[in-house]
């Protein structure tokens, strides 16, 4: 007999099994598009076995890894379009940002799911001009240039006349110049255009020992600000010496911990939280975020960019700011960091320059975090 008192089931609203279909359907989908864009992810190393009719040496790595998967290798001899310059290089460097070769699964969407899309190395070089294309008037064969361009880390290269390169200067030695590229303009665009940086300014560097650290150290004094310089004992003197006017030993002192405040902290480390930050800031500092260095950096990128994160949207609610970027190459800037090693106000801190074949011990020594200034290749 049927109960009558036991209210009748509610049939199953037709909207809701659509949905929940629609979200399996996408989802299988996703999973399935994924799985085929990992599994056809390749690159130059394998559309192509034939030798190189003018070969020339590259540093390349077919895989993701270690610095062991790096290797010197034959590669075709580049050509100028029209607007370009062969450049033969004498110098290049090695930046943190070389050590993507590891693969961290957080940028592999936009490196290669499988394999890096890109298999060269390096962004930095200093050389001569060996020929330029039928458009380009403002270098010749010749002329001592620097600058930044992909896979650097070369016999030669070929770069865009009306981007990043510049004269060389004259009184800098190729080394040096190569040294500066990615870290000078990291520093130069992260103090006057992220970080506002004034004359009279109290700035502190937390990092200032490292590549980009040592350039920012001595771009800050150019600018007049009144400089704090945060690294280990043993890199107290070497950031004395390129002009910091004071100095925190961070195994000594917590430097969030004093009673000084801060027009500008420029951070390259990101070793502590938004609040400790803000709290050594006046209240209209700005904290500009940058740089991914240190000891084992790609093993904790993803809890050091949450934190950066983090810090980033809480400082849209209340002051100080807090900012981060990426630096950018052109040509104006660049001249600018030619003029300042020109004139003396900036001079390359170089820890090891290694041989063109040693780049994967050169990679092996930046990735310990500890290099005093720049790690440079010696290409010749």
């Amino acid at each position: 007999m049927k109960d009558e008192t036991k209210p009748a089931r509610r049939p199953r609203k037709r909207w809701t099994r659509i949905v929940t279909w629609s979200a399996g359907v996408i989802f299988v989908a996703l999973v399935l598009v994924t799985f085929i864009a990992y599994w056809m992810s390749t690159n130059d190393c394998y559309r192509s076995s034939a030798a190189p009719n003018i070969p020339i040496k590259a540093v390349v790595h077919c895989e993701y890894g270690p610095p062991d998967v790096l290797k010197l290798e034959d590669v075709e001899k580049p050509v100028p379009n029209d607007n370009q310059l062969l450049v033969k290089v004498r110098a290049a460097s090695v930046n943190p940002l070389d050590l993507t070769i590891r693969g961290p699964w957080l940028i592999r969407p936009l490196m290669g799911l499988r394999k890096p899309k890109d298999t060269r190395l390096g962004v930095d070089y200093a050389g001569t001009v060996e020929a330029v294309g039928n458009n380009v008037t403002t270098f010749k064969p010749g002329d001592e240039v620097f600058g930044g361009k992909t896979g650097s880390i070369a016999e030669y290269i070929c770069v865009l006349a009306d981007r990043g390169v510049v004269p060389k200067p004259s009184n800098m030695t190729f080394e040096q110049a190569a040294s500066a590229p990615v870290a000078a303009l990291t520093a130069l665009q992260g103090l006057r255009d992220k970080g506002k940086i004034q004359s009279g300014q109290k700035v502190l560097i937390n990092g200032a020992s490292g590549g980009v650290g040592t350039f920012a150290v001595q771009i800050a004094k150019s600018f007049g600000a009144e400089v704090t310089a945060v690294c280990s004992t043993r890199n107290l003197d070497l950031v004395r010496s390129i002009g910091a006017d004071h100095v925190i030993d961070y195994t000594k002192e917590d430097f969030t911990k004093t009673d000084q405040r801060y027009d500008l902290i420029f951070d390259l480390i990101g070793n502590h939280s938004f609040s400790e930050r803000r709290r050594i800031l006046n209240p209209n500092g700005i904290c500009v975020m940058a740089g991914v260095g240190g000891a084992g950096w790609h093993d904790g990128m993803a809890t050091r960019l949450m934190g950066e994160l983090d810090a980033y949207v809480c400082s849209r609610f209340v002051s100080p700011k807090f900012i981060s970027y990426l630096a950018q190459f052109n040509k104006k800037d660049m001249t600018i960091l030619a003029d300042l090693m020109q004139s003396g106000k900036m001079t390359p801190v170089i820890d090891r320059t290694y041989k063109f074949s040693d780049v994967p011990e050169a990679l092996r020594y930046l990735e310990q975090g500890h290099a005093r200034g720049k790690v440079v290749i010696a290409v010749e």
